[in-house]
């Protein structure tokens, strides 16, 4: 194998190394943290997703209001 290529591979398993070591610091959340966080998350997501669905409904019923006077 050529110097190129085992550069690369040198580089590779020292960024598995490093990112192995990080992960191993870093402070995980229990299930009950990721259960709130992620219903919260989806409660978030679901008053959006009415919000949105209405502002598309009232402005294609203001659009086709303006559309069938011919303005």
């Amino acid at each position: 194998m050529s110097n190129k290529v085992m550069g690369w591979i040198h580089q590779g398993r020292t960024f598995l190394r490093d990112v192995q070591s990080e992960a191993k610091r870093v402070t995980w959340l229990d299930m009950r943290q990721t259960a709130a966080q992620t219903a919260v998350a989806l409660v978030f997501v679901f008053i959006i997703a009415v919000y949105l669905g209405l502002v598309d409904l009232a402005l294609s019923r203001a659009v086709s209001y303006f559309l069938n006077f011919g303005f």
